[in-house]
């Protein structure tokens, strides 16, 4: 789906697991695995003593016990959300609930653009319509606990409320499932956006951190030049979906045929799915032409 992008696709981590991956960072897996989600969600603490922890990820008392249990005998004083899809926000209740500690996060699950006929089935079947944070967090927003920072980085473009998170005074920054480094990450009309994707990837590679803790795979090393290759990836997609235009009129499962060679059966949809986001950026830039909006059944060309 994208060999041009140099994939790591091992995760040496059992669920339940606490794994010491930088300085002053823990990580558990919860127990999740799946096409999306990879081998399951990553949840981070950060600090030691009084700490935050970063994503606590779906419903599932097993890894909210692991979690519990990871800082037991410490006081946890921030739970701090990149963003509410249902594998990363929804365990944050029951963890407020044990903990006391406050959420933060970006705002609740929304568009990214008005929505259509028959659109917010799709938006509430992965969204975690019910998480409101405690505390909202605006770009540019620093988090401060007892012997760390966190700087919080509007990234919409996965989800409209996607936030990535910099460990100040480190390398380090939480990427949530904005940057990825075992598969590219899904952007979903009409959670996501591909030109506010693209936004966020170009600022993220103007950034100095070089290390990048996802919500799922491993750590990503040497990140502004993943990042460059991210970017690349989805510049290539995007003349791949012109190409074909070019040969004439198209709608989007003829399109993901064309250009998806090899795909996963069950991966599918969120191809369609991330075809029609290009293809709403492209419309919106006058390279590609539709019917009215541009949607799921909708035929493109190339305008005349």
């Amino acid at each position: 789906m994208s060999e041009d992008l140099p994939f790591n696709r091992t995760l040496n981590l059992a669920p339940g697991v606490v794994d010491h991956v930088a300085p002053g960072v823990r990580r558990i897996l919860a127990d999740n695995p799946g096409p999306f989600t990879f081998k399951g969600t990553l949840s981070y603490i950060v600090g030691h003593g009084r700490v935050a922890i970063v994503d606590p990820g779906p419903i599932d008392a097993r890894h909210t016990a692991a979690l519990l249990d990871a800082v037991r005998g410490e006081t946890v004083t921030h739970i701090i959300i990149t963003h509410t899809h249902r594998d990363h926000s929804p365990g944050a209740a029951p963890l407020k609930e044990a903990t006391g500690a406050p959420t933060f996060g970006e705002g609740p699950h929304r568009a990214s653009r008005p929505l259509f006929i028959g659109e917010t089935e799709r938006l509430d079947a992965g969204g975690d319509t019910g998480f409101v944070p405690d505390h909202r967090l605006a770009d540019g927003d620093v988090i401060a606990g007892d012997g760390w920072a966190i700087e919080a980085i509007a990234t919409p473009g996965h989800t409209a409320n996607h936030m990535a998170f910099a460990l100040k005074g480190t390398e380090v920054l939480f990427s949530g499932d904005h940057v990825m480094g075992w598969s590219t990450s899904i952007v979903a009309p009409p959670d996501g956006s591909m030109q506010d994707y693209m936004a966020s990837l170009d600022r993220l590679a103007r950034r100095p951190e070089t290390v990048y803790l996802p919500g799922h795979g491993d750590v990503i090393r040497d990140a502004p030049a993943f990042v460059a290759r991210y970017i690349a990836h989805r510049r290539g997609r995007e003349a791949s979906i012109l190409h074909r235009l070019g040969k004439g009129e198209s709608d989007i499962p003829s399109l993901v045929r064309a250009i998806y060679i090899g795909l996963d059966p069950r991966l599918a949809g969120a191809a369609a799915l991330s075809t029609l986001a290009h293809l709403e950026d492209l419309t919106a830039r006058g390279l590609v032409a539709t019917d009215g909006a541009p949607s799921i059944s909708g035929r493109y060309r190339l305008p005349p």
